[in-house]
């Protein structure tokens, strides 16, 4: 068991004070982070006490400590799971062989981009929701909202001490580089689409948690089985912070649905909007979006760069151990690929693809089935309120702006369609300005009181941390 440092200027189980050159680094990039976060982070609530869980631990049991903490004093720390003894690279070309502990020498550019890349979407997702504080529906949420935010602050931690302690000079200016692109700057913007999107309310930031931080979840499963054991070990622990995430946006979105098939029980027509609810077609049209965004975040169908990575060991497939083929080299999948003629779309077509090059679409199905699960539970309130109106996730090729679909258009069912059609229909599938500003225009008046709640979302049933849900989780004074 690794022993966990809280005393030091940065928490730690990676005997960082053994390292002084790697130490003297991270704590001249330390500040740099914080006013990054005074900067781009929760706007308006930096000074409140927020009622916090801290990594102390790698632990399964008791890892964390809660307790109230102000934000910017958070105890962001470096924590990677603990090693497998004598652990074995379990995929690709170097399948059997000792895991590494550093950097093999050939693999160091693809390496340093997966890395790279897997950290900028943590600061982004925080410059996203900076502003939802002044809008949220209960000090409950407020409180899950930034105990999301400052994870995903640890999160680049985690990558940043890779960079540094792994890559040299070019680890460093990479580390700095990720203080200083933006979510949706047109000039430094964040690397992958998603993370440019507006968050602009609840709704979006619930669908955001529970969609694109699923991407997360699976693209960490790949990263825990890479042969760069540093990698492996602080992925798998990123994991234990990450399902918290999801839960928000599975339990946020439940309780708008609970909500909003009450307020249309009390309407004569069901209409939810009628009652200052958040009408169930709107659900579903922010569902299709950021599906359909986080669905581009696996890459294309066809990769020679996910090839690469999983021959060269780097980056294999979630739970990697539940496949019997650990090499991939003799299998193929097939694939539905567009047959696109001068520019125009003239129909589909299977393929057979070699499995390794297909390795993000292998991710991308399980993401799907995974994703299911929770319109199946919102299904059910439906279901059990008596009215027929089912949530579906859309078709994979719908609403693509990257992979063989980019630049295509299909319906919800995967239908190929025109652009004029598209155009005309869009409204339909998409959220519109109409629908973002109808959402927001009911979280004009943001909850601090911790005996209320929006009327828009339903009561969770139960607090955090065996407190009760009207517990004052942030001290703040409007």
């Amino acid at each position: 068991m690794s022993t966990v440092v809280t005393s030091e200027k940065i928490p730690n189980n990676v005997d960082l004070s053994s390292d002084k050159k790697l130490q003297r680094a991270l704590e001249a990039w330390q500040p740099k982070f914080v006013d990054w976060w005074k900067q781009m982070g929760p706007e308006g609530f930096q000074e409140d006490d927020v009622y916090l869980r801290t990594a102390v631990s790698v632990d399964s049991d008791g890892w964390a400590h809660y307790d109230y903490v102000k934000m910017p004093d958070y105890r962001w720390g470096i924590f990677l799971a603990d090693p497998i003894p004598d652990r074995k690279i379990g995929f690709g070309d170097f399948m059997g062989q000792d895991a590494w502990q550093s950097v093999p020498g050939e693999f160091r550019n693809i390496l340093r981009r997966l890395v790279v890349t897997q950290g900028d979407t943590e600061p982004a997702s925080v410059e996203q929701q900076r502003l939802l504080g002044a809008i949220c529906p209960s000090l409950y949420d407020l409180r899950n909202l930034y105990q999301v935010n400052v994870e995903e602050g640890r999160h680049l931690w985690a990558m940043v001490y890779l960079l540094q302690s792994h890559f040299g000079r070019d680890g460093r200016e990479e580390a700095e580089a990720l203080l200083e692109r933006r979510s949706g700057n047109p000039d430094k913007p964040r690397i992958l689409g998603a993370f440019n999107e507006p968050c602009k309310h609840w709704l979006s930031f619930f669908s955001f948690t529970y969609f694109t931080d699923r991407d997360g979840k699976y693209q960490l499963l790949a990263l825990a089985e890479s042969g760069f054991d540093p990698l492996a070990r602080t992925t798998r622990f990123m994991l234990t912070e990450e399902a918290h995430h999801m839960f928000v946006g599975e339990t946020g979105i439940q309780r708008i649905v609970e909500r909003t098939v009450e307020l249309m029980k009390k309407n004569k027509n069901e209409d939810a909007r009628a009652e200052g609810g958040i009408d169930l077609p709107t659900i579903q049209r922010f569902i299709n979006f950021w599906y359909s965004v986080s669905l581009d975040l696996f890459g294309g169908e066809i990769s020679s760069n996910a090839a690469n990575y999983f021959a060269s060991s780097l980056k294999g497939r979630a739970k990697e151990e539940k496949y019997e083929d650990h090499v991939a080299l003799t299998q193929v999948m097939n694939i539905d690929v567009p047959i696109v003629e001068a520019g125009a779309f003239k129909g589909m077509k299977s393929e057979e693809v070699p499995l390794r090059n297909a390795m993000n679409e292998v991710l991308r199905e399980e993401y799907v089935a995974d994703s299911q699960r929770g319109l199946d539970k919102w299904n059910r309130v439906i279901e059990k309120a008596g009215f027929s109106f089912r949530f579906k996730l859309p078709h994979k090729r719908f609403h693509r702006a990257s992979g063989i679909y980019a630049g295509l258009t299909f319906d919800p069912e995967g239908r190929p369609i025109s652009r004029e059609e598209w155009e005309a229909k869009k409204d339909e599938w998409v959220p519109s300005p109409a629908d973002d500003a109808y959402v927001l225009s009911l979280m004009q008046k943001p909850i601090y009181d911790p005996n209320q709640m929006a009327n828009w979302i339903a009561a969770p049933p139960r607090g955090i941390k065996g407190q009760p849900v009207n517990y004052a989780y942030v001290r703040h004074e409007a």
